[in-house]
C-alpha cells in the first residue's frame, strides 16, 4: 500500500481528489526487503488473500483427488488472473471509484443491484466456509467447541477492521502472507516426482466427468474470484482518498504510465505469489495424500497430513497456523469488498481509512456480512466440503461480473483516454471465456 498520511481531515473527504496539490518530490528510501514490501500494495494483498482457507482446501482436495495432473490449471490461470486483476486495478486508479461505484454511475440500477447481490452472496458463503475451516483447524490443535472459535475469529476480524489504524492494519495483513511459505518449504521434503509434476503442468490431461470439471471450476473460482476484482479496484480508489498526492487519472493525465507500470508490477508479484503457493499445495498433496491413496479429504486432520514430511508431529500445528493466518487475511478482504460494493452502490462514504463515525453504514455492512457468515456456521456445515463448494460458487458467479468488468473497462465514458486495449484487453476476455467454458462443461456434465 501507499505510505498514507492522515494529518488532515480533508484526506477523508470523498471530494478531496479534485483539489489536491501537485505531488512533491519525496526522499528515496534505501532499497531493502522492507522497502519492497512497503512498495507493494493492493496486488500483494489481493494475491495473498487469494490463498485463503477456501483456496488451501480446494488446492489440497484437487491435489489429493487428481494428483500432479491438475497442475496445468495454475499455468493457465496465471496470465488470466494477472490480466483481470490488472484491469480491475486500472478501473479503480483511473476513475477513483471501485467497480460498484462505476456501475452506479454509468449503468442502470437493476444491473447494479444484481452485481452487488451476487457479490454479497459469494462473499458471505466464502466467509462462512473460511470461519468454519479456521475453527476446525483450531479445534484440531487445542480442542474445545468449534462455535466458540467461529465467534472469536469473526468478531476479531470485524473489530480489527473498524478500530485499528488503517495504515497499521494493512502492514499487518502484508506480514500475514508469510505464513503461506510453509507449503513451499514442504516441497523439499515431500518426495515430489518432479517429472510427473512438470508433465502435469505442461501437458493438460482432461477427463470428461462432472467431478473433474467441478474441480476445475473450484480451482478457477478460488483463483479468479469476484471479491478480488472488487477489492483491488476499491483499494486503488482508497489510496487516492487518503494520499494527498494522488487523484484519479481521468482528471490528471500526467504520470499515468508510471502508475500503470506500478499496478502491473504489483499485480504480477501478487498473482505469482498466489500461484506459487497454490502449485505448492497441489504438489504437496499429490506427493503425500494422492500417492498414499487418500483421494478424498474430509477432515482438517487429513489435510494436515500433506505437511507431515516437513513438519512431522508438528504438521497439524503448521496447518492450523496456515489456515488461521490466511483466514485472518482473507476475511477482512471478503467483508471489505462487500462493504465497498454496497457502500459505493448507495453512494455512502466508504473506506477503511475512515473513522467509524464517518462511515457508519459502510462498517455496518462489513459487520453484517461477517455476522451472516457466523450464523451460517450454526447450520450443519462440513468445514472441508464448504471450502470446496464456496470455490465452485465463486467460479459460477465470477462469469457475469467479469463480462461486466470487461465491457466497463472498454467504455470511454468510464475510462476516458485510458480504455483497456491491446493484449491486456484480449487476455481479459480470454480469462472470462475460460471461466465460462469451465462452468458450462460442469453444467453439461451434470445432465449427461
Amino acid at each position: 500500500m501507499s505510505d498514507h498520511k492522515h494529518s488532515s481531515p480533508k484526506h477523508h473527504d470523498k471530494k478531496a481528489g479534485h483539489d489536491k496539490p501537485a505531488p512533491k518530490a519525496e526522499a528515496k528510501e534505501p532499497f531493502s526487503f522492507r522497502y519492497v514490501l512497503k512498495a507493494l500494495g493492493p496486488g500483494l494483498i489481493t494475491g495473498a488473500s487469494d490463498d485463503d482457507p477456501s483456496g488451501i482446501g480446494t488446492y489440497s482436495q484437487a491435489g489429493a483427488q487428481l494428483g500432479y495432473g491438475i497442475g496445468w490449471t495454475m499455468l493457465l490461470s496465471f496470465p488470466l488472473m494477472v490480466a483481470i486483476q490488472e484491469i480491475s486495478a486500472r478501473v479503480g486508479r483511473v476513475t477513483g471509484h471501485g467497480i460498484s461505484g462505476n456501475v452506479c454511475r454509468h449503468y442502470s440500477p437493476w444491473l447494479l443491484n444484481v452485481v452487488v447481490a451476487l457479490l454479497f452472496i459469494a462473499n458471505t458463503v466464502n466467509i462462512a466456509a473460511d470461519l468454519a475451516a479456521m475453527a476446525d483447524a483450531t479445534k484440531l490443535l487445542i480442542g474445545g467447541p468449534g462455535m466458540i472459535y467461529v465467534l472469536f475469529y469473526g468478531v476479531t476480524s470485524v473489530v480489527a477492521q473498524i478500530f485499528l489504524d488503517y495504515e497499521r492494519y494493512v502492514s499487518v495483513l502484508k506480514w500475514l502472507t508469510l505464513s503461506l511459505f510453509a507449503y513451499v518449504a514442504a516441497l523439499a521434503f515431500a518426495h515430489v516426482s518432479w517429472g510427473e509434476a512438470l508433465t502435469g503442468v505442461l501437458m493438460p490431461r482432461l477427463t470428461w466427468s462432472t467431478d473433474y470439471f467441478t474441480t476445475i471450476v473450484a480451482i478457477l473460482g478460488t483463483t479468479i474470484s469476484p471479491y478480488l476484482f472488487f477489492w483491488q479496484a476499491s483499494q486503488e480508489a482508497e489510496d487516492q482518498r487518503v494520499d494527498v498526492t494522488k487523484q484519479p487519472l481521468i482528471d490528471k493525465h500526467y504520470g499515468a504510465q508510471k502508475e500503470f507500470h506500478r499496478i502491473r508490477a504489483d499485480t504480477i508479484v501478487g498473482m505469482a505469489f498466489s500461484n506459487l503457493i497454490a502449485l505448492s499445495i497441489i504438489f504437496t498433496a499429490a506427493a503425500t495424500l494422492h500417492a498414499a491413496g487418500k483421494t478424498d479429504i474430509q477432515t482438517s486432520a487429513q489435510a494436515a497430513e500433506a505437511l507431515r514430511p516437513i513438519a512431522g508431529q508438528f504438521a497439524e500445528v503448521i496447518f492450523a497456523l496456515g489456515i488461521v493466518g490466511t483466514g485472518l487475511l482473507a476475511i477482512p478482504v471478503l467483508g471489505g469488498a462487500t462493504a465497498y460494493a454496497v457502500g459505493e452502490a448507495r453512494k455512502w462514504p466508504v473506506g477503511l481509512a475512515r473513522k467509524p463515525k464517518e462511515a457508519i453504514a459502510f462498517y455496518s455492512v462489513l459487520a453484517l456480512s461477517a455476522a451472516i457468515g457466523i450464523a451460517l456456521n450454526f447450520t450443519a456445515i462440513d468445514p472441508i466440503e464448504a471450502l470446496y463448494w464456496s470455490a465452485v460458487v465463486n467460479g459460477v458467479l465470477a462469469v457475469p461480473v467479469m463480462v461486466l468488468l470487461m465491457i466497463m473497462a472498454r467504455q470511454q465514458n468510464v475510462m476516458g483516454k485510458f480504455v483497456i486495449q491491446g493484449p491486456l484487453y484480449w487476455l481479459g476476455w480470454l480469462s472470462t471465456a475460460a471461466m465460462l467454458l469451465s462452468v458450462l462443461a460442469m453444467g453439461v456434465g451434470m445432465f449427461v
